[in-house]
């Protein structure tokens, strides 16, 4: 096919779209099913309609192919275990029982039954629920999700391709079942579930499925050879099936690389790239591996990650050089608009030239319907668009918002001194013994506490007039007096003031920030039905006054005990923000560092002896290729250090990070050179403490023995097993009692069962450590 000929047949096309709803009617529905209040029926109704009107606001923008099989009631990955049958033996009774609360049992657990471990989809703030797998797993196809939603859209009138997550991504991502031998490699059962995906796609290609997708983004890290032949195996069994339907491989968050010439090499029908978190380095290996004569190429030119508007004229420029690589090129998102917030045009509060520069779920469609559009006709089709593009993409160069010279001047001017402690580590852990006078195995919480009926119902009133700064602050106060109270009671030895002012742990920050945009509408699912407002990260960030220092001190003058100042640290900051795509992300995270670091002053300033700047983004934004983590992690841990390097030595820092693996950070970890660190442990049996003392980390640890993502109330003996477990890898005198994270998302009543529960475990290991 000719260069022209390819243009004429590009189209439009997403690989996935927010699953929410304008409103999170998904999430109400959801959990009102939970609380019983929603029936099945009528959560089941809901999907449907979410799903409905999804397709056809993508068709009536002008996608012309759908995706079906990406909605979920709670994990994508989760989808596919169901597909696959590969349901743990615990879970399988409930399942069988009633298939929708198996699931949900699946995810959240049970009071009797651990959930699935969750942790992150690759480097974003997605969380997906972690197969078990072992030897002994029997795969089963199980395709009726996937092609009910196919068949709805097909009834539409529709054309629709069916995205599932590939076979050898989810081996990659799976792990060895609780009681299986810690060295078994899920991948090994490749071959046992080829068929199973052979079946699936052949009910989907009888359901009239012409396309189906598979993701496949685990083969954009650095993988063996004997995981790059496991791709080509996989793909040269499925390509050389008769009865499926076309396959298209994609790949998405980085360069595809080896992988790319092993997808090539085998009888799929098309690949997916992304073109713009790797576009050259994509470019330069499709163009090496001869491009893909005779086959489609579905572009990801528009980043589905980010929410700043596209540079249209050079993602055409991109699209024009692959016209001559393929027989067909489409134009697509980078990625699922899963990690986008859905409209922009319905933020009030935002400046409209402003607004001008943002592009969420359903403008990043019309952007790559406006580029088809282009490729197909010609650019002289879309000349308004390109005019309106290039003058919102100069007003946003030009813009006051992005440049503050002082913030500049104050970054440059940080030194090596500036980004350590003064003190060593030992000298620091003995001032800190001795000025806070803790018991062995001090026991903590992470930070946040429920957020009650009453405190939503003073913030709505807030938000609506209905009450005065006045009357919620004193809802705030009630708050914190009952936190304490409880804490108290329950007899925790480090205390937290329970952050019932916080709507959120970086927008509450962001919003006290120059430099930073809020949204009103911005909801982007972390996991679940947990939605979160990344607010955008614009310009120039500095703190023009104290952010926690009122609340903490009120706090600390309630109680004899310690209370933790609370902060979120500034990787964090930039990872669970939109950011700014115009200056490299170090300088931006030095900006962060530096307005933190105002705060940790001011906080110890007031009195505060024990300040914790939270981390659970350090690991999630590695980058997915080793060449690429060494710089990332020396600005990564150099920003935490500049945040807390100013303190005294009997100042306690702690960090804090969750739902991810750690194995591979371990070092800067131990880099952060922060005084007590706190990990999500429960559902992964203590790992992240096996892996810290194989490090040799020789500071203190609370590694979580609470797993706070699931509603069941853990059991006194089930959480001292757990201390047991770690102390043996972290010594008792550096062994810290804590949950996997904070408490917001729990109820009041399982929270106070199960802290009494942990203080009660504590106190049980302690008897026994002093009967030794």
């Amino acid at each position: 096919m000719t260069t022209e000929s390819a243009a004429a047949a590009t189209r439009a096309t997403v690989y996935g779209y927010p699953r929410q709803g304008q409103n999170r009617e998904l999430k109400k529905a959801i959990e009102g099913y939970w609380k019983g209040r929603v029936t099945a029926g009528t959560l089941r109704a809901t999907a449907a309609d979410l799903r409905r009107r999804n397709w056809r606001q993508l068709s009536e923008a002008g996608i012309h192919e759908v995706p079906t099989g990406d909605f979920s009631y709670y994990d994508h990955v989760l989808d596919t275990t169901v597909m696959v049958g590969a349901v743990p033996a615990r879970h399988r009774a409930a399942v069988e029982a009633d298939a929708l609360d198996g699931y949900f049992a699946m995810a959240r657990g049970t009071q009797d039954v651990a959930p699935l471990e969750m942790t992150k989809w690759f480097d974003t703030n997605y969380h997906y629920l972690v197969p078990e797998l072992g030897p002994d797993t029997v795969f089963t196809a199980d395709p009726a999700k996937q092609v009910g939603e196919l068949t709805e859209a097909l009834a539409l009138g529709l054309t629709a391709r069916p995205v599932l997550v590939g076979p050898v991504t989810y081996l990659l991502l799976a792990k060895a079942a609780p009681g299986v031998a810690p060295g078994f490699d899920p991948l090994t059962l490749l071959d046992r579930l080829l068929p199973v995906y052979a079946e699936v796609l052949a009910d989907l290609r009888a359901a009239g499925a012409a396309w189906v997708q598979l993701d496949e983004p685990a083969l954009v890290q650095d993988r063996t050879r004997a995981e790059l032949n496991a791709a080509d195996r996989a793909y040269r069994a499925l390509g050389a099936l008769t009865d499926r339907p076309k396959l298209l491989v994609a790949s998405y968050f980085d360069r595809l690389g080896d992988a790319l010439p092993v997808l090539a090499g085998t009888p799929v029908d098309g690949l997916a790239l992304d073109f713009t978190a790797a576009a050259a380095a994509n470019l330069g290996d499709l163009a090496a591996a001869g491009g893909l004569p005779g086959r489609r190429l579905v572009a990801g030119v528009v980043d589905g990650r980010n929410i700043w508007g596209n540079d249209l004229e050079k993602s055409l420029s991109t699209l024009g050089t692959l016209l001559g690589l393929a027989e067909r090129v489409d134009v697509a998102a980078s990625c699922s608009l899963l990690h986008v917030p859905l409209d922009a045009a319905v933020e009030r509060d935002i400046e409209p030239q402003i607004l001008r520069w943002l592009a969420f779920a359903r403008q990043k469609t019309g952007e790559i319907v406006t580029l088809a559009k282009a490729l197909a006709q010609g650019t002289g089709a879309i000349s308004a668009e390109l005019a309106a593009n290039r003058a919102d993409l100069a007003s946003r160069r030009g813009s006051p918002i992005s440049h503050d010279t002082a913030v500049r001047d104050r970054a440059t001017a940080v030194t090596e001194a500036d980004t350590h402690r003064a003190q060593p580590y030992a000298e620091r852990a003995a001032a800190q013994r001795a000025h806070l006078g803790l018991p062995l195995l001090p026991t903590t919480t992470i930070g946040s506490f429920p957020q009650t009926d009453e405190l939503r119902a003073a913030r709505a009133g807030l938000r609506a007039g209905r009450i005065d700064t006045a009357g919620y602050e004193e809802r705030v106060r009630a708050e914190i007096q009952e936190v304490i109270a409880v804490q108290e009671k329950t007899g925790l030895d480090v205390l937290v003031h329970g952050e019932p002012e916080r709507n959120d742990m970086v927008q509450y920050f962001a919003e006290q920030l120059t430099g930073y945009l809020a949204t009103r509408h911005g909801w982007v699912q972390s996991y679940g039905t947990r939605y979160v407002r990344p607010p955008i990260l614009a310009g120039d960030i500095s703190r023009p006054e104290p952010m926690t220092v009122r609340w903490t001190t009120y706090a600390q003058s309630l109680t004899d005990r310690p209370v933790k100042g609370m902060l979120t640290g500034p990787v964090t900051m930039l990872a669970w923000s939109f950011v700014r795509d115009d200056q490299p992300l170090a300088d931006t995270a030095r900006q962060v560092a530096l307005a933190l670091r105002d705060e940790v002053r001011d906080l110890e300033a007031a009195g505060t002896s024990v300040i914790q700047v939270d981390e659970p983004a350090l690991r999630e934004t590695l980058p997915l290729r080793a060449a690429d983590r060494t710089a990332y992690l020396a600005w990564a841990t150099e920003a935490f250090r500049l945040s807390t390097g100013g303190v005294r030595p009997d100042t306690q820092i702690h960090t804090h990070m969750c739902y991810a693996e750690f194995g591979d950070i371990v070092r800067a970890i131990d880099d952060l050179d922060a005084d007590v660190i706190s990990l999500e442990a429960a559902r992964s049996h203590m790992q992240v403490a096996r892996e810290l003392a194989a490090h040799g980390y020789p500071r203190e640890a609370g590694p979580g023995v609470y797993d706070i993502h699931s509603p069941r109330v853990p059991g006194t003996e089930e959480i001292a097993d757990l201390l047991r477990t770690g102390l043996r890898a972290i010594p008792a005198g550096r062994l810290w009692v804590n949950p996997d994270c904070g408490l917001k998302t729990r109820g009041v009543p399982e929270t106070r069962a199960s802290l009494e529960n942990l203080v009660a475990a504590a106190r049980a290991v302690r008897a026994e450590l002093s009967a030794f």
